[in-house]
């Protein structure tokens, strides 16, 4: 046993003499390595100066509560019963089904980021739902620097908006990458303003691109990314690790409410389209195609003898719009423009959106299985808004474009005054005109020739959300 002992001892000794100088050696070669370990600091260093802080004050318009009329008799509509806090607010008697008449505006704050993308002109991007209805606009810099600011243009179907700094020094711009280089598995570097925090930089990659079908805006074509964005990184900057603008955050995906490492950042590119007409025209110009579609699938293709995997296919060219006089035609499935691929209607939706009227574009097509061009111009969106007062002066108030999504075709309510005839009457923001007097409604035009005809009552068929509804005029 001695003998054994003496053995393995011997053993492990000149083991731990053989290991040594190479332990010694690994430990240098780690601590050398870790010296030389790659940092985004530098990189950070150089932009964060480029991304800003802004915050908003502002009022919005919200329903009050009204009790049921035998109440009102008694109470009138200001009763003490029903106000913000009281134990009755969301009882029978003050949510009852002759209530909910009332409006008041209510003052909020807010917080968002921002990206600096012009420093001589002070221009700033952000997201449109961080300064929608604010009445104060202040930013604020790296250096501690804090600065009021005006709105240039703003585009609530892409969810982008461009500010102007007033009596700015010392700016700092961001370098604006092309996003259509763009790979899934690129490494990305979000940074904003979570919470009020202040500036807070987490990195991940690019999870996927062209996302869509997210209802978060009406144009979308997301980048994905597993980069951490939480609340208030909203206008934020999606960088790449040469610090390159590739993305403004603006969506997240939580079911709870944290984050899940499913970030949605809005293209540079798209971003770059929109924000050249807000400093042009001090708004979204944008062109149309005039097609209804959608995505080709594989049963879609097979069964139109189809070649191809991914593009968008054409249902319906609509009459004297861009893509009639281009001679596309039903049937078609385009796949490219510009010789970039297109992989879904909602792509090519997004891709068209975001460019100006009088844009010549070259689309590739499959008709009939063969490949062509057809050049485009694209003409004047009919999502191009006009005031209801200058159809039906009992809507007055109203904002009104057409809609055409999912097939559903109408005329969306895109905004609503306070305290306008169009408040009066119960229209709300977001909904959606299908037909008056049970006549269908497919577009402005057709909504102001049943107006014309001046019948004594009108009911308006509303699709508001997922309920339908009839709001009822006299």
């Amino acid at each position: 046993m001695k003998k054994n002992a003496l053995v393995c001892s011997a053993l492990a000794l000149s083991l731990f003499m053989a290991m040594s100088p190479l332990s010694a050696s690994a430990a240098e070669t780690a601590s050398s390595s870790s010296q030389q370990l790659p940092s985004l600091a530098p990189m950070l260093q150089r932009i964060m100066p480029s991304v800003v802080s802004i915050s908003v004050e502002g009022s919005t318009t919200v329903q009050t509560p009204r009790l049921p009329q035998q109440f009102q008799q008694f109470f009138g509509d200001n009763s003490p019963f029903c106000v913000d806090g009281s134990p009755f607010q969301s009882s029978p008697m003050c949510q009852g089904e002759n209530s909910g008449g009332g409006t008041q505006q209510e003052k909020f704050r807010a917080l968002g980021s921002g990206v600096i993308i012009n420093a001589d002109k002070g221009y700033v991007v952000t997201n449109n739902h961080v300064i929608a209805n604010a009445t104060k606009i202040h930013v604020q810099t790296s250096d501690g620097h804090r600065y009021e600011a005006k709105v240039i243009g703003k585009d609530p179907q892409t969810d982008i908006a461009l500010l102007q700094l007033k009596d700015f020094k010392n700016l700092t711009a961001i370098k604006i990458a092309n996003s259509d280089n763009l790979r899934v598995g690129d490494y990305a570097v979000a940074i904003g303003n979570p919470y009020g925090l202040g500036e807070t930089v987490t990195s991940g990659i690019v999870s996927a691109l062209g996302r869509s079908g997210l209802n978060v805006e009406n144009y979308e074509n997301f980048i994905q990314t597993d980069a951490a964005i939480n609340r208030g990184n909203s206008g934020g900057a999606l960088v790449n690790l040469n610090g390159e603008l590739i993305g403004i955050n603006t969506a997240i995906l939580a079911p709870d409410g944290g984050n899940i490492g499913i970030g949605f950042a809005i293209p540079s590119n798209m971003v770059t389209n929109l924000t050249a007409q807000m400093i042009k025209y001090g708004e979204v110009k944008r062109g149309e195609l005039g097609i209804m579609g959608t995505e080709l699938t594989s049963d879609l293709a097979k069964a139109m003898k189809v070649n191809a995997q991914r593009g968008a296919f054409v249902s319906q060219v609509l009459p004297d719009t861009s893509a009639a006089k281009a001679g596309i035609k039903a049937g078609d499935v385009i796949v490219s423009i510009n010789g970039k691929q297109i992989s879904s209607f909602a792509s090519l939706r997004a891709e068209i959106g975001t460019l100006p009227v009088g844009t010549k574009l070259a689309l590739g097509l499959l008709r009939d299985g063969k490949p062509m061009t057809v050049d485009v111009t694209l003409q004047q969106s009919s999502q191009a808004k006009i005031a209801s007062g200058n159809i039906f002066k009992g809507i007055e108030g109203a904002e009104l474009g057409n809609y055409d999504e999912k097939g559903v075709l109408g005329v969306k309510i895109d905004n609503v005054k306070p305290n306008s005839a169009a408040a009066g009457i119960g229209l709300q923001k977001g909904d959606i005109i299908l037909g008056v007097n049970q006549q269908p409604v497919h577009n402005l035009g057709e909504l102001r020739k049943v107006f014309d005809s001046k019948p004594s009552v009108l009911a308006l068929n509303i699709k508001r959300g997922n309920t339908s509804i009839y709001l009822l005029m006299r």
